[in-house]
């Protein structure tokens, strides 16, 4: 069991507001547990031990690295929060007759012991192969089960016996590392292709193995037994089970941690998406069957709207410019909007506003931001010579999103989804977001577009 714990005493290490402290002492006095701290400056401070363990303004500097996700077990955490309430019933139930073999106690103390404890066949003067026959015939099991409850306590307590029942992490089908090896590599190399069966990934893995290590070297596995094999695989390299597209994107994620721009004012980053929504409509000027698409602006910071076109067919370069538009000169608002729902300058109390609001009326519908970076992707209509040209004239700087990276978006495209699911899949005309959810006739009842 991994030790997902550190020791508190005498040489435990701290960081306390800012600078790093150590435990030099620990006292019993009238207000309770106290330690005492040196700080590299050789000067002393008494803290309550309660403080020490619980404030937020201390974190324990452990000796160990701890945890990790490489380990063969999991913490006790973990473990323990996958068991359904029946199964920590029973597991604090098998803990107890342990310390009862172990101790004599059901609970493992004797300051805590109950009436009747100990029970004369689990006295602490009895041997503890005695207390193994006693616990075996209470429990109808045989003594070599209670020696194992008691080996898996002492190794990781109620976690510990939690564990014993669950396989470890790992591969559990047993075969030749280089069998295993070479299947993984020839599912790396189906990842951007189309998808294959399992027996084509099978059969090119052993014509492989022969090749590379030569006949009779590595030993094949039997077709069931490599079947498991690439069902436990799939969980590192996914290619059979979810779509190719998807398998595309969960291959394509870095090796490293991921990372991201950190907005620290509004209008430090504007972020700029079109898709195409998941919804058939009826144009009303052309009487077309068209499909809609719909560009966002979305400045990172507050995560606000600050601009939205919806556009028949595809999106253009001035289409773009007119969302960057509503950013600057946001619509005003309607003559019955309540007052909470007029937006006021960005950052600007309203009681300190002056009448001099650049949109008419009782106020703007939309943020008024001016943007210093638009974060775009590679589209035709964000390359432009038009939007660029627009973006030099305001002093907007473009920064271009990786190729295939929609992370690098994510707000925007967090978006998208809940707009999708909140409520274009209410609406008449809904296709789904792909062929594979489309149902039979979904142009038969189209959305009208807006004029």
């Amino acid at each position: 069991m991994s030790w997902a714990g550190a020791r508190v005493g005498v040489g435990t290490r701290f960081r306390y507001d800012g600078e790093t402290v150590e435990v030099v002492e620990l006292a019993i006095t009238a207000n309770g547990n106290e330690a005492v701290l040196k700080n590299g400056r050789r000067k002393l401070l008494r803290l309550a031990v309660k403080e020490l363990l619980l404030s937020d303004r201390v974190r324990v500097i452990p000796d160990a690295p701890g945890p990790s996700g490489d380990d063969d077990e999991d913490v006790a955490g973990v473990v323990l929060s996958q068991l359904s309430k029946a199964e920590q019933d029973g597991l604090r139930e098998r803990a107890g007759h342990v310390r009862e073999v172990l101790t004599g106690y059901r609970s493992g103390a004797p300051e805590l012991a109950v009436e009747g404890e100990p029970r004369p066949e689990y006295s602490p003067d009895l041997t503890l192969g005695e207390r193994y026959a006693s616990k075996a015939a209470e429990l109808r099991v045989t003594v070599r089960t209670v020696e194992r409850w008691v080996r898996d306590f002492r190794r990781g307590g109620e976690a510990g016996l939690a564990a014993a029942g669950r396989p470890a992490r790992g591969r559990a089908t047993k075969l030749d590392d280089r069998w295993v090896e070479t299947a993984t590599e020839v599912m790396v190399e189906h990842a951007k292709e189309s998808k294959p069966s399992r027996t084509l990934v099978i059969e090119r893995t052993r014509a492989r193995v022969v090749a590379r290590f030569g006949p009779d070297v590595v030993p094949q596995p039997s077709r069931a037994t490599a079947f498991r094999l690439l069902e436990e695989l799939e969980d590192q390299h996914p290619l059979f089970r979810l779509s190719a597209k998807r398998n595309r994107d969960i291959a394509g994620r870095p090796s490293e941690p991921y990372g991201k721009l950190r907005p620290t004012r509004p209008g430090e980053y504007l972020l700029m998406d079109s898709t195409r929504l998941d919804v058939f409509a009826f144009d009303p000027f052309t009487l077309r069957w068209v499909q809609a698409e719909l560009s966002v602006g979305m400045d990172w910071y507050t995560r606000c709207v600050t601009g939205i076109r919806l556009t028949p067919v595809s999106t253009k370069a001035v289409d773009v410019s007119a969302v960057l538009y509503q950013s600057f000169r946001p619509r005003p608002a309607g003559k019955d909007w309540p007052r909470y729902a007029v937006w006021p300058e960005h950052g600007i109390p309203r009681t300190v506003l002056v009448d001099t609001a650049v949109a008419e009326g009782a106020g703007a519908a939309g943020p008024i931001l001016v943007p210093e970076t638009m974060v775009i992707d590679h589209g035709k209509q964000y390359d432009s010579e038009h939007l660029t040209s627009v973006c030099r004239r305001m002093g907007i700087s473009i920064q271009p999103a990786r190729l295939r990276t929609g992370r690098d978006k994510g707000p925007v495209e967090r978006f998208f989804r809940t707009l999708r699911e909140g409520l274009l899949q209410a609406l008449p005309g809904y296709k789904g977001p792909d062929v594979h959810s489309r149902g039979g006739e979904p142009g038969g009842r189209r959305l009208l577009l807006p004029a």
